[in-house]
Parts: structure tokens; C-alpha cells; sequence
């Protein structure tokens, strides 16, 4: 895998999902420590423990973000929701960015959220909706090197991730099994992903079809 990063230059992806780790109620009586685990970097999982505990372990967060996170620009508290607001009456400080064929407008933050010292975070429009508190977006990335294109580039990656989630928890009952130990959810995770492999094998047509 890093030899095939080097070779084109992408970046790996971390991937941690709960899905198949078991839930004890209430979680202090859980037998046994979780070993590992499987995360989709939404904005349910963005926190400082987790930010930090990937900082020890070598990897940038890039993750959607709620609206009511609390900003600080210029030093004053603000939540992410109230700021976007305000800039967009005169679309200050937005830029138009291109990703995947759509269009959006971004407005780039860098500074200090909760129990992060210094992220970037990224409000987003779609074109055709700026202003539109509804459609209002926010994405971080601890990674203040990266453009905003880069970030956004990144992000969108998960889209193809959550689709196999649905499909094996739909379709191969990825949901309704559930362990702690490392080596068994190793195991599993082979077994599911060649499970999804043979399956979407199988559901193409033979060539000359």
C-alpha cells in the first residue's frame, strides 16, 4: 500500500467505522477494552480525543463538521453557523472552487477551534445556494498545508467508502455482527470485503453483452 503511494503520489486514507465493534449498555460494563476499529470520518467523530489520538499515530484528520462547532476569528467566539452568515451578505472572502464537475462557493478559516490549537476549516455553498443556511457545509482539516481544493478533493473520497457501508450492511448484513477482538475483526473485514468484491463481480455483464 505505501509502496503504491509513493509510486502515484496519493495519500493513503484511514478509514475507522464502529459498525461491527459490540456496544455494551452501559459501556462501563463492557468486558473487554475495544482493540480496533473502523471510522468514517464524519462530523458525529470529529473531536479533540480522536484528532489527537491520529496525530500520535502519524495521520491528518480531513472530516465534515457540524455548524454549531464554536470558531474564533479575530479572537472573538463565534459558532461556525454565525460566521458563515454574516459573510454572506456581501460573499466576503468566498472563493468559486471546481470540484468534480460542481461548483461551490468556500470561505477558508485557519486558526483555533475547541481543544484544537490550529486547524483548517472550510465553509462551503453550493453555487446555486449560497446563503442558504440549509445547504451550508463545513469541513476540517488539520493539515493547514493543503489547498482548498486538495481538502475538498480529499473529502469527497468518502462518498464511494459510505456506499460499500450501505451495501454491506443492506445487502451482507455487515451491521448484525459485531466483536472486539482485533484479530476477529481483522478476519471479518477480508471475509465482507470479498464478499462485496465477488458480488459486484457477478452484477457485471460479460464482455460483448
Amino acid at each position: 500500500m505505501y509502496s503504491e503511494t509513493q509510486r502515484t503520489g496519493k495519500p493513503v486514507f484511514c478509514i475507522v467505522d464502529d459498525t461491527i465493534v459490540s456496544k455494551t449498555k452501559p459501556s462501563s460494563q463492557a468486558l473487554h477494552p475495544i482493540e480496533d476499529a473502523y471510522l468514517l470520518c464524519d462530523c458525529w467523530y470529529v473531536s479533540e480525543k480522536l484528532i489527537n489520538t491520529f496525530v500520535q499515530k502519524g495521520f491528518h484528520t480531513i472530516g465534515a463538521l457540524k455548524t454549531n462547532r464554536l470558531l474564533y476569528p479575530s479572537g472573538m467566539k463565534k459558532k461556525l453557523s454565525e460566521l458563515a452568515a454574516e459573510l454572506s451578505v456581501t460573499e466576503k472572502g468566498f472563493d468559486l472552487v471546481t470540484v468534480k464537475n460542481r461548483k461551490y462557493y468556500v470561505y477558508r478559516y485557519e486558526g483555533n477551534l475547541n481543544g484544537i490549537e490550529n486547524a483548517v476549516v472550510l465553509l462551503s455553498y453550493p453555487e446555486k445556494a449560497f446563503g442558504n443556511p440549509k445547504a451550508l457545509r463545513a469541513f476540517i482539516s488539520t493539515n493547514v498545508a493543503l489547498s482548498t481544493l486538495e481538502i475538498l478533493s480529499c473529502y469527497v473520497c468518502r462518498w464511494p467508502i459510505e456506499v460499500f457501508f450501505r451495501q454491506c450492511k443492506t445487502r451482507l448484513a455487515l451491521d448484525t455482527y459485531q466483536i472486539r477482538s482485533s484479530k476477529g475483526i481483522q478476519r471479518y473485514w477480508l471475509l465482507m470485503s470479498m464478499a462485496h468484491c465477488t458480488k459486484s463481480l457477478a452484477r457485471r455483464p460479460a464482455p460483448g453483452m
